[in-house]
């Protein structure tokens, strides 16, 4: 009796060990269906570049987690880019500041979220080919003193602020005797800054500059004759990717595919169907 009773415990812990066995191997099922996803880190902030939207009109993609939609060019870009990886599109939302410790820490698998690939940058985090280059402008109110300027030394003595850890707001340093504000968080709370009075400019990159005065008739985009001093890598748009990423070749290669007359071709629209700004 002794013995049988101890075959039927030695049967049972068994048969426990089995089915944490197939727990074990369902649990690991699964996360390798979720290697089929391209996770794209963006703010859905920065217009024509990305954006938040309602619905998905215009190609608007489901943000994860979220009842909203991103939209714009960076969208796109990523839409084409997860086509020719074969992998399905997830769009997760992140803060500017928290976009290069979410790709590190593996949150999102890349960065397509208007980013130039600054040296400073490229410390921390590689980069594809580019797949947008613009200059810098800056952006100021309609009927102000600076509407006519035609060099960055005609904003001199003015409140100019650009957006925080980028190199828009390094350049200001180039305007002699500005009044430089402290750095914001994104463009919207720098274009409610701008209606307000709290400043009288800021640097941002063309298509911003052209979406802002598209968008709302109090903003104008000042373009420079004497304008800023930058590097290639600074007006240049690329892919984040992790260190040593095995993606980074494969995206060169989506992205060569995208012609010069297709990138523009995507801008304008992404331009044109922006949301109008607050």
């Amino acid at each position: 009796m002794k013995n049988k009773f101890t075959i039927v415990i030695v049967l049972l812990v068994s048969a426990i060990l089995l089915l944490a066995g197939c727990g074990t191997s369902k649990s690991s099922g699964s996360g390798s269906s979720e290697d089929n996803t391209f996770k794209v880190g963006l703010e859905a902030g920065y217009a024509p570049f990305n954006w938040t939207q309602n619905d998905d009109s215009n190609g608007g993609v489901k943000i994860n987690g979220s009842a909203e939609y991103a939209g714009g060019y960076d969208v796109e870009i990523a839409k084409k880019v997860a086509e020719g990886l074969g992998k399905e599109l997830v769009i997760v939302k992140t803060e500017w500041d928290g976009l290069v410790p979410a790709l590190t820490s593996g949150k999102i698998d890349v960065i397509i979220a208007g980013m130039s690939p600054t040296a400073e940058r490229k410390k921390t985090i590689d980069f594809s080919d580019n797949y947008y280059t613009s200059n810098l402008v800056m952006v100021v109110k309609k009927g102000s003193k600076y509407e006519g300027a035609t060099s960055i030394q005609d904003f001199k003595g003015a409140k100019i602020t650009a957006q925080l850890n980028t190199f828009h707001y390094s350049v200001i340093d180039q305007i002699e005797g500005v009044d430089k504000k402290t750095a914001m968080d994104n463009f919207p709370a720098m274009r409610v800054a701008l209606e307000s009075g709290m400043i009288d400019g800021y640097v941002s990159e063309r298509p911003e500059g052209v979406s802002a005065s598209a968008a709302n008739d109090n903003y104008v985009m000042v373009e420079f004759e004497d304008g800023f001093k930058t590097s290639p890598d600074d007006t240049a748009i690329a892919v984040g990717l992790k260190k040593g990423s095995d993606l980074t070749d494969k995206i060169n290669e989506i992205l060569s595919g995208i012609s010069e007359e297709e990138r523009t071709s995507i801008m304008d629209n992404a331009i044109k169907n922006q949301p109008a700004a607050k």
